[in-house]
């Protein structure tokens, strides 16, 4: 029969059946979902109508992620899929939707912060014996005091919320996926920050509490 998205086959609101006026036509089609999956990139371009093209990931393992906070992106590894709203079964199979929870490496978003600020971040920080107050180490060698006060300016919006720090020490991030991996061919998103990552946290806790 295939796939189609047409209403007519559909009941009234008021539970009456409609009677087909017409067979099916081009323009009511559906296509197979996606189900794009966490692995080595797949993708298979698909002709529509008025010759344009959809890319479908049927594989994907890479995307890039915006740090919002700090208006920076970059293209990072996902690791894993480890929350859906919608449905617990895609989080079992790892398949890779709009508005899935992932979890991303965070070496990329690290590495352009310390070049950026000059503190190191993710990392043990040594505690000061005289004063008590933690110490970062700059990672990048200065040459010149304008060179030194630039970065001295810029530390003082170098401060990162508690949680997401903590994650930047294990190495791996929290992020939500918020392009259509089946549509597009990418699996783009953004580093889950302030209140939707507490959001997030609560509900992977009491998900692991069951």
């Amino acid at each position: 029969m295939g796939i189609s998205r047409d209403s007519w086959h559909k009941r009234r609101k008021t539970g009456g059946k409609k009677k087909p006026l017409r067979k099916k036509r081009k323009y009511e089609l559906g296509r197979p979902a996606a189900n794009t999956k966490l692995a080595p990139k797949r993708i298979h371009v698909v002709r529509c109508r008025g010759g344009n093209k959809k890319f479908r990931a049927l594989r994907l393992d890479h995307g890039n992620f915006s740090w919002g906070s700090e208006a920076v992106s970059r293209k990072t590894r996902i690791i894993d899929v480890i929350y859906n709203a919608s449905n617990n079964e895609l989080v079992r199979t790892k398949t890779l939707v709009k508005n899935c929870i992932v979890m991303i490496d965070g070496a990329p978003f690290r590495q352009w912060y310390e070049q950026h600020y000059a503190m190191q971040l993710g990392k043990r920080r040594q505690i000061d014996t005289e004063t008590g107050d933690a110490t970062t180490t700059p990672t990048v060698a200065h040459k010149s005091a304008l060179t030194e006060k630039k970065y001295e300016e810029r530390k003082k919006f170098a401060k990162v919320e508690k949680s997401l720090e903590e994650q930047f020490t294990g190495g791996k991030l929290l992020g939500c996926i918020c392009s259509r991996p089946g549509q597009v061919g990418r699996a783009d998103g953004y580093i889950l920050e302030g209140k939707e990552l507490e959001f997030y946290q609560r509900k992977l806790k009491s998900k692991k509490g069951k």
